[in-house]
Parts: structure tokens; C-alpha cells; sequence
């Protein structure tokens, strides 16, 4: 008798044993099952995010992006200005040295910001918009936001006064006014503001 209720309480045990490690492996196999078919979701996500951002960026390189380009004129200007919401333009004189350092960066910056489009204008060539601007100093960077000046930097006094400043230096700076990103370090942005004006002459760091 003794035996036998001993043998009923094993196989009660051992039963209880196997349902317990059966609802573990119903719980483990969930678990995987959602992981997986998370990890899907992820992927899927993730590839039609990069499919998206390979998109844009020949998007953006049919628009001129990834290279620093000359605009030959203010029409040029309006339409770059429209088709890209970030750009950068150097407003320069033929023969102003400084206006070629400026040209070194960009070379280098367009490259390594392709969501911002680089270009480079002749003041001479472009009365209406240096007027409207208010393009008094050789060099002028214009830095425009979805077709609205929010900022300029008018020769290098913002650069540290000085010919031989870094590519960083202007790249930290350009990144204050949000017109590209500066991943390394943050960068405390600048307040934003459109400057309309009437004045056509100019100013010049060589004495132009």
C-alpha cells in the first residue's frame, strides 16, 4: 500500500515535472518567436530607412550636392536655393586671395556635408542680390535655410581674424546657424534671423 502511493506521488511529480518544463518551452518559444519577429520589423524598418536615405542622396547629387559649384547668375542662385533646403554660398571677387582660402574649405566641406549644397558666386555679376543682401565685405558667406538668409559670416573675424584658420573652425561655425551638423561636439545655435537691405557697395578685406 505503502508502495504504491509512493509510486502515484512519483508519476504525480514526474507529470507535474513534465507540464512545468512544457509551459517553459511554450514561454522560451514565444519569447524567441517575438524577438525574431521584432528583429524582422527592425530590418525592415531599418532597410527602407537606408533605401530612403540612398534616395535622397542621389537626389541631392543630381541637385548639385557633395561639390562645391560656381553659380553664374542670380537665376542660378533662386533655382539651387529652391531645390535644395540647405545652402552655403560664397559671394566672392575675381582675384581676392581670401576669397580662395574660402574655396579650399568648401572644396572639403562640400564633400563631407552632402545635405548641404556649396556654391560660389561672382558679386560683380549679381547687383540685385548683393543689394538685397546687404553684400558689403569681400569675402561674404551667405547661409541660407529652405530659401530664407538667416545668417552670413562677413570676412574672417568670425574665424579668428586670420588667413590660416582650420576647416573645423569654419565648419563649427557654419554649424552654429544649423545649415549642417557637427557630430563630434554640440554646437549651441545661433539665433536665426532674415536680413533684407538696400545697400549696393561694397567692402573689401584687400581693399578692393
Amino acid at each position: 500500500m505503502a508502495a504504491n502511493l509512493q509510486q502515484q506521488f512519483g508519476e504525480q511529480l514526474l507529470r507535474a515535472a513534465q507540464v512545468v518544463e512544457e509551459q517553459i518551452d511554450q514561454e522560451m518559444n514565444k519569447l524567441e518567436n517575438l524577438e525574431e519577429d521584432d528583429l524582422e520589423v527592425i530590418r525592415r524598418q531599418r532597410m527602407e530607412q537606408m533605401k530612403k536615405a540612398q534616395k535622397d542622396k542621389i537626389e541631392m547629387m543630381s541637385n548639385g550636392h557633395g561639390k562645391y559649384e560656381e553659380v553664374s547668375d542670380e537665376k542660378e542662385f533662386f533655382e539651387a536655393t529652391k531645390k535644395s533646403d540647405k545652402v552655403v554660398c560664397l559671394f566672392y571677387l575675381p582675384g581676392n586671395f581670401r576669397c580662395k582660402i574660402v574655396d579650399k574649405h568648401f572644396e572639403i566641406l562640400a564633400r563631407r556635408h552632402v545635405g548641404t549644397r556649396f556654391i560660389h558666386i561672382n558679386a560683380e555679376k549679381a547687383h540685385f542680390l548683393t543689394t538685397r543682401l546687404n553684400i558689403r565685405v569681400i569675402p561674404t558667406i551667405a547661409i541660407i535655410v529652405k530659401q530664407q538668409t538667416v545668417d552670413y559670416i562677413r570676412g574672417f573675424d568670425e574665424l579668428g581674424g586670420k588667413d590660416e584658420f582650420t576647416t573645423e573652425t569654419l565648419e563649427n561655425r557654419l554649424a552654429r546657424s544649423e545649415v549642417l551638423t557637427v557630430e563630434k561636439k554640440h554646437v549651441a545655435p545661433t539665433k536665426k534671423k532674415i536680413i533684407r537691405s538696400g545697400v549696393d557697395e561694397y567692402d573689401n578685406e584687400e581693399d578692393w
